[in-house]
């Protein structure tokens, strides 16, 4: 058992991959053999991910404010404290906060046999999220 009492600081999200102010707390990164990452998502409001996709898939969970998610072909979805989405392996998907709300969301993902958690695409443009 270890017990992280230290977290490691806050690190802004990068803007080659975030619209807006996003900033991102690692909760869990237990490293081999463990391929679990657990991070807490601030977003200010309007601010989203670019879009992205998962090896094996992904789960959100909403833990403050109002958010959105989308799938490619699929419309944007309102999200909510206490909201918990399923995001299958490879989706292309984005997700955010509302314009007018902070949203935090906790991040579970599974690393794939490389190490590699994230496939990152284009940018999520104004014409693609719901103002």
């Amino acid at each position: 058992m270890h017990i992280t009492r230290n977290r490691p600081d806050s690190l802004p999200g990068p803007a080659r991959n975030f619209t807006g102010t996003v900033w991102l707390d690692e909760i869990a990164d237990p490293g081999a053999p463990s391929r679990l990452v657990v991070m807490n998502v601030h977003f200010a409001p309007g601010a989203r991910t670019a879009w992205h996709r998962h090896p094996h898939g992904q789960v959100l969970h909403v833990t403050e404010g109002q958010g959105l998610v989308r799938r490619r072909g699929g419309p944007a979805e309102t999200v909510r404290s206490g909201d918990t989405v399923w995001i299958e392996p490879g989706e292309w998907h984005w997700h955010g906060a509302a314009p007018r709300s902070f949203m935090t969301h906790l991040a579970v993902v599974e690393a794939a046999d490389d190490g590699t958690t994230i496939d990152w695409a284009a940018p999520v443009g104004d014409d693609e999220y719901p103002a």
